[in-house]
């Protein structure tokens, strides 16, 4: 098919070559991307994927589209006690578990079309590596010290235990499962030493004692007034995300930094880890037996993927002039990326890329609770795909649904309305109409509406208002996705598409105005393909398959966001054929995956169920559910009273559906005048009691 497009720096996106590593280059904006490394011992559920993952994924995108020098870094962290005692619960090594759920992780990643440049992990050669340099160098600018402690020591296997080795009796509530850390059923947070009858997790009949042992500490209290400056210094320059340390007014609330921060310990008394390296000094004794703390050596993970990648890893990671770090995480990572990470690169001493901006997320919950694998609640790892709504309607969902300022709540009813109303209504709707115009009208080639190569005029004399209202949208997107402010990146991306809905409809496309002004019909074809061409790169960010399906389309190669609306797809450029890039999903498919993702439910008898019809009905007003439950009650007596069957949980529901259809009906009936729109809607209506009714003597005669 034959391509005609404007010839221009710049307006193609430079995509690297299979194979070529990414460096940054002297005197160009280079943005190097981090998102928090998710623990290799559990699978990610969704609040995970959009609390870091997702979100640096799309600013990543973005900035590729703007044809920035771009790194996007990731991986798992490996290393620590969490992944030792899951090990030990599931019969493996921590190399065998590490692997295991490193797969796992990569496979979510790939079928959520996460665009990595690299997914490492911290269980390699040169993180064991870069962690020793820096810790030798902390060693050797006098930031680490001994300090003796009181721990639990397993005679049975004659070592120290760390914190999670250990549980017990908790001491503040009494509940006999309290970790040597916290305690799940009160919440405080325990010192192994401080639980009574304590157990070894290895094997709980050996004998465990308290002994006092040595660790290596960093003096984070040495440090604190070189942290605070860099901290407001960053924080201003980078306009980090509202957090927990400092707050937008410049002050720092930050309980730790506040109270004054105090040495805490890098060293652990295990054996999956980074080896403690060796230094001189009685004051180092005995530490060669040990390994880093897994919080230590947790963030030095970005450089030591970075160095997997690529051997010149130091030009993303010492160069402050040219990088950009900007660090995607959820808000339980705030402290380790602000304050302790930033004093490890203080204390090392050298030229270390810093933290500019800071993204952070709240938490994403699940249908009116939290995710819980323990009880199966919720959407982890690949199972999305098991709903077969495609990646690209999930990845709208979730950053449309972004936690950005507070909790956020999952709903299957909001990501099918997303799809039916938005993706598939306005977005899919404008791009389907104007090409099927094209191919149906002009045989598939675009006609000469006019106007010249470049940018349109926004003193234009038929479309002077709708070229100044797209170039003020780009502006608005522009500067929120620079700011990192994605989930109203995506609303302007919509807003983009349903004002070129507007413009087809305001413009009246139509084989009327084709025949009646032929060169005007040509010029708004002309100018929706563009738009729709430029709308491409605005996506991609958001959904790359659908970015790619449309190009498919267009026949046209991928394109950088221009700050203004051009005409690139010149006269005599051939589409492809038009296809529908959302389908509908039934409304009631929402009932069906909060069955399959909603947990484990206890059994209970027909009785019971019967007398707790709320659960059928989600989304039920207070007043509805209460009134659904009364009946269930009152058919529950009966039943018990040896009257009739009480009527099923399902049936009960369909006929609160029917009563609210019924009344939707006779409002409909009582308008005046009956024009015939109000016609039309009410035989509409009429059809979905009709059908409501038959799907209530299925359920009738299920039961």
């Amino acid at each position: 098919m034959a391509q005609k497009i404007r010839e221009a720096e710049g307006l193609l996106r430079v995509i690297p070559k299979p194979g070529e590593t990414i460096t940054p280059a002297q005197g160009e904006r280079n943005v190097l991307i981090t998102s928090a490394l998710p623990y290799c011992n559990n699978v990610p559920h969704l609040g995970n994927i959009i609390g870091s993952t997702l979100s640096a994924d799309v600013f990543a995108r973005y900035n590729r589209t703007r044809n920035r020098r771009t790194l996007y870094i990731c991986g798992t962290d490996e290393y620590g006690t969490a992944t030792e005692t899951q090990a030990l619960k599931e019969s493996l090594t921590p190399r065998q578990l590490c692997d295991k759920y490193n797969a796992t992780h990569v496979e979510t990643y790939k079928w959520f079309e996460l665009g990595f440049d690299y997914f490492g992990r911290t269980s390699t050669p040169l993180h064991t590596e870069i962690a020793q340099e820096i810790y030798l160098n902390l060693a050797k600018h006098g930031f680490l010290e001994r300090l003796e402690k009181e721990q639990t020591f397993c005679e049975g296997c004659n070592k120290f235990l760390a914190d999670r080795f250990v549980e017990g009796t908790c001491p503040h509530c009494g509940s006999d499962d309290a970790r040597g850390d916290q305690c799940d059923v009160c919440g405080r947070t325990l010192d192994a030493v401080d639980l009574i009858n304590p157990r070894c997790l290895v094997n709980k009949t050996h004998q465990v004692a308290t002994r006092t042992t040595a660790h290596m500490y960093l003096k984070l209290d040495a440090l604190q007034p070189r942290t605070e400056e860099w901290i407001r210094k960053s924080w201003k320059e980078g306009k980090w995300s509202p957090n927990a340390v400092i707050n937008a007014d410049g002050d720092i609330i930050d309980a730790r930094l506040k109270a004054g921060l105090r040495p805490t310990p890098v060293t652990r008394d295990l054996t999956w880890g980074v080896p403690v390296p060796h230094v001189e000094g009685k004051e180092h004794e005995g530490m060669e037996s040990k390994v880093l703390y897994v919080w230590f050596d947790a963030c030095i993970g970005y450089p030591s993927i970075t160095a997997n990648y690529t051997t010149e890893w130091k030009k993303w990671w010492f160069d402050q002039e040219n990088v950009r770090l900007y660090q995607f995480m959820g808000k339980d990572n705030v402290y380790f990326h602000t304050i302790y990470f930033p004093s490890v690169q203080i204390g090392d001493g050298r030229p270390w890329t810093s933290l500019h901006h800071l993204s952070t997320t709240e938490y994403l919950n699940y249908e009116g609770g939290k995710f819980s694998k323990s009880h199966n609640r919720g959407v982890f790892g690949p199972a999305a795909k098991e709903t077969g709504i495609p990646p690209s309607v999930w990845r709208y969902y979730l950053i449309s649904a972004r936690p950005e300022t507070a909790d956020a709540m999952f709903s299957w009813a909001d990501l099918i309305a997303a799809n039916n109303n938005v993706l598939l209504n306005n977005f899919g709707n404008f791009v389907n109409r104007a090409l099927k115009f094209v191919v149906s009208q002009y045989d598939s080639v675009i006609p000469d509406g006019g106007d010249a190569p470049g940018p349109l005029s926004p003193n234009d004399a038929n479309d002077a208002e709708f070229i100044a209202d797209i170039n003020n949208l780009l502006k608005d997107y522009i500067d929120t996705m620079d700011t990192v402010k994605l989930r109203l990146g995506l609303q302007t991306v919509m807003a983009i598409s349903a004002r070129g809905n507007l413009y087809l409809q305001a413009s009246g496309l139509n084989k009327a105005l084709m025949a009646e002004n032929p060169q005007r019909c040509a010029q708004v074809v002309s100018r929706a393909l563009n738009l729709i061409y430029l709308l491409t790169s605005l996506v991609h960010p958001f959904m790359p398959a659908t970015e790619a399906a449309i190009l498919a389309q267009l026949n046209a190669p991928p394109r950088a966001v221009s700050a203004v609306l051009s005409h690139d797809l010149l006269a005599g450029h051939t589409v492809g054929k038009p296809e529908h890039l959302f389908k509908r999903i039934d409304d009631k498919m929402a009932d069906v995956f909060r069955e399959k993702f909603g947990g484990n439910k206890p059994k209970e008898e027909p009785l019971a169920q019967a007398a707790d019809a709320t659960h059928v009905a989600p989304g039920m007003s207070k007043r509805k559910a209460a009134a659904a439950k009364k009946a269930a009650d009152k058919a529950a007596a009966t039943a018990a009273a040896g009257g009739e069957q009480p009527k099923s949980a399902e049936v009960l529901a369909w006929e609160q559906k029917i009563a609210e259809q019924g009344q939707k009906v006779r409002e409909l009936k009582g308008k005046t005048p009956k024009t015939p729109e109000v016609e039309a809607e009410i035989v509409k209506e009429v059809e979905e009691l009709k059908k409501l009714k038959a799907e209530l003597a299925k359920f009738a005669k299920a039961s």
